[in-house]
């Protein structure tokens, strides 16, 4: 495995994240929350071009119609590809005025998993928005719900708490998407680090985002931890495997909350970044529902 980082966008974001893989179009979508923008990039060209959503957005799913499922501030919207027009799916009220959606990820059945984050301790949660546009909450009490994943036979489920600096695995059974027999697969408490984004390859192996660890780490599905790879930003987010053979590993990065002198020592802070490995990612997943959008 090739472990130069390349820096393949010099995007200067405040907080890149939830980059997701087109197969047909061959090209990367991902997202400056702060500045309110989903990018939609072409590695072949350099091309990156984007969206204004007029607020925050902090993950987004493939869907069919040349459309993307975005996750904004408290409500789930369609955006149009070619038009930039966004349309209201489902709109919610937090518990905590404080609270927005976070990290999100479609399921093996195409139903749209997302998370929220809350600046008051145990106040987020997790959600599950399902094909006919009902919303559930599958799990309370968290207080930065990131990166998820699901297994390459869909039996476990991974969820990321930042804040409690750990990785979860869940049961996961695929008819239902319901989640049991939750445990504590990696535990980073004893560092510094947080783990952020996530994503799986094809042997089940977990990839994080290390946000404050200028590095990216891989563990095995027992959650051992088994590589680290030095990035040139302190604040990697997150990562999707793409290209041809879904064996490069695109990864986004933050400046937001860094001082000037941090700046400086990590220079390309918000760019996107391309690891080229000798593994395969899992294809993602588009959400595959029809809600009908809100009036």
């Amino acid at each position: 495995m090739s472990q130069s980082v390349q820096n393949i966008l010099a995007a200067r974001a405040r907080l890149g994240e939830c980059p997701v893989w087109d197969v047909d179009r061959q090209q990367l979508f991902w997202v400056d929350i702060y500045n309110h923008r989903v990018h939609q990039f072409d590695p072949a060209t350099g091309q990156d071009r984007y969206f204004d959503t007029g607020d925050v957005v902090s993950a987004i799913a493939l869907a069919d119609g040349d459309r993307l499922l975005l996750a904004l501030r408290d409500r789930l919207a369609f955006l149009s590809i070619p038009t930039g027009e966004i349309t209201t799916l489902h709109q919610i009220e937090f518990p905590h005025p404080d609270t927005r959606f976070n990290d999100g990820k479609c399921d093996p059945q195409g139903r749209f998993w997302i998370g929220s984050v809350s600046e008051a301790p145990g106040q987020a949660a997790l959600y599950r928005y399902d094909l006919d546009g009902s919303l559930d909450v599958l799990e309370t009490g968290l207080t930065i719900s990131n990166g998820l994943g699901w297994s390459p036979d869909g039996s476990t489920f991974y969820l990321i708490d930042s804040a409690q600096h750990q990785i979860y695995a869940y049961d996961f059974e695929i008819e239902t998407g319901t989640i049991a027999n939750r445990r504590v697969l990696v535990d980073l408490s004893n560092e510094t680090v947080e783990p952020d984004g996530l994503a799986i390859d094809c042997q089940g192996n977990l990839w994080s985002a290390l946000w404050d660890g200028w590095c990216i780490a891989c563990f095995n599905p027992a959650g051992q931890e088994i590589l680290r790879v030095k990035m040139p930003v302190q604040r990697p987010t997150s990562l999707t495997f793409g290209s041809n053979n879904l064996s490069d590993l695109y990864i986004t990065s933050a400046s937001v909350g860094l001082s000037q002198q941090q700046i400086q020592q990590g220079f390309y802070a918000g760019d996107v970044f391309c690891l080229s490995t000798n593994l395969s990612g899992l294809p993602t997943q588009q959400f595959l529902g029809s809600p009908k959008v809100q009036r």
